[in-house]
């Protein structure tokens, strides 16, 4: 008789959302947030308002589908195969999109170690490509030996930065603070060179903002190892977000108050810049060190993440059956090798003179699509299924979360909106015209 594998408390498990979602946004989002300035403390306290309200949408549905393993789980007996297509295929798209900007953010701190001037945009994208293909390499070996790579990546990641938060309000000045309040129309602020007022700023930082809680889901991704699921998963999943919330709003501001925004704004390594400012230089490149450690860790998980999401899409019919197959260590080897091409090439199209800026156009088209999942969730919720009628909870957090959504979204250019919904569309025709469906599957319509 096999016996069954203990499951995980309610503490473990917050701490597991909560470690999904501190990742490269803590390292580099200072620096793309400088060019708007401390303002986005605001956008923080929302954003992380907007997270709890999806995570509660989750937590619903993980009593329901308790052995969730992708948005088809919940999307199709709800709302149908094309929505579930939908929602199933941006989530995986912008999990490969968002290793990018992991990428981005490891690489930004690896070349402060480095022996060569790493401000040089060859050099990012080259390193940034380097990263992708040795991760890659390591995914080949297997799930175990990821899993152990990235656990000794966040122990030995996590603990100089927290050690930055505890220690640098000594250093903390209130008058660069305040200077930093409003940075547009700076005249060192050549990407926003017009005064836009406090709300628009606030509005327009949710996106960017959100990618910190992008793995918010993951509450309900794993509740079939967690202990009493109806209760556990709702406070493992609130509580992760609220303690990335905090721990993201309290970085934040501190560290606009101890490095000049424009300094900021400029740095491939904002962390390692303020940790420099509180203890000396001796510090730089042992942040730097940890966040690179952290960060590439972070890439290695989230591109396992990302094959075995793009095989189980390919199972259930929404992309070709080259990414279902494994290798003998239980790796989907050539769904990761067109990842990480399309990384690459990925990486060459977003190239700009500012890690920040490079950074910050991969993170708003990644949320742009994960939104896309969240919002069947929350519709998912809303209408439920002839065997499974909503309750007034369930509508209550199904409308939460959409409204959730449509802010998200709202907070984009019209423009970037127009090409992600063509993307969608595109993508979508092309499953209806060349798209399969898995032998004993009645569902598509």
């Amino acid at each position: 008789m096999t016996v069954p594998a203990p499951k995980i408390g309610p503490v473990l498990a917050t701490f597991v959302v909560a470690n999904n979602m501190i990742g490269s946004g803590f390292f580099l989002l200072p620096a793309s947030l400088a060019r708007s300035g401390a303002v986005t403390a605001i956008s923080w306290f929302v954003a992380t308002l907007l997270a709890v309200v999806l995570g509660g949408a989750f937590a619903r549905l993980a009593r329901d589908y308790p052995n969730l393993e992708s948005p088809d789980d919940y999307v199709r007996p709800a709302l149908g195969r094309d929505a579930s297509f939908i929602a199933t295929t941006m989530y995986w798209v912008s999990s490969w999109i968002g290793n990018n900007a992991i990428a981005v953010a490891a690489f930004g701190y690896l070349v402060m170690l480095l022996p060569f001037d790493g401000s040089q945009p060859g050099v990012q994208v080259a390193g940034q490509i380097a990263l992708i293909w040795l991760m890659f390499a390591i995914n080949l070996l297997g799930p175990r030996p990821v899993a152990r790579f990235q656990s000794f990546c966040v122990v030995f990641g996590l603990l100089p930065v927290a050690v930055v938060l505890i220690f640098g309000w000594g250093s903390f000045d209130t008058s660069l603070y305040e200077a930093a309040w409003n940075t547009t129309g700076a005249e060192w602020n050549t990407d926003k060179p017009v005064p836009q007022s406090d709300f628009s700023l606030a509005f327009a930082s949710l996106a960017p903002i959100f990618w910190a809680f992008v793995g918010l889901e993951t509450g309900a991704m794993v509740a079939g190892v967690v202990r009493d699921p109806a209760r556990n998963v709702p406070l493992a999943t609130i509580g992760g977000v609220l303690i990335a919330g905090v721990v993201y709003l309290i970085s934040s501001v501190l560290v606009m108050g101890i490095v000049p925004a424009q300094e900021l704004a400029d740095s491939s390594a904002p962390f390692a810049l303020v940790s420099g400012a509180i203890f000396g230089a001796w510090a730089i490149p042992v942040i730097a060190a940890a966040a690179a450690l952290k960060a590439t860790g972070t890439l290695g998980g989230w591109m396992l993440v990302t094959g075995e999401l793009g095989a189980r899409a390919a199972r259930r019919g929404f992309l070709p059956e080259i990414f279902g197959r494994f290798n003998a260590r239980g790796a989907a080897g050539w769904g990761l090798l067109i990842v990480a091409i399309s990384m690459s090439v990925i990486a060459l199209l977003t190239l700009t003179p500012k890690v920040s800026s490079q950074f910050e156009m991969i993170i708003e088209a990644v949320v742009m699509l994960v939104v896309l999942a969240y919002a069947a969730a929350g519709s998912s919720l809303l209408i439920g299924t002839s065997a499974r009628r909503p309750s007034g909870k369930d509508r209550l957090f199904g409308i939460g979360a959409i409204i959730a959504c449509i802010l998200l979204l709202a907070s984009y250019p019209l423009t970037m909106l127009l090409g992600g919904t063509a993307f969608v569309v595109l993508a979508w025709l092309a499953f209806r015209l060349f798209g399969k469906t898995p032998p004993g599957d009645s569902s598509r319509r």
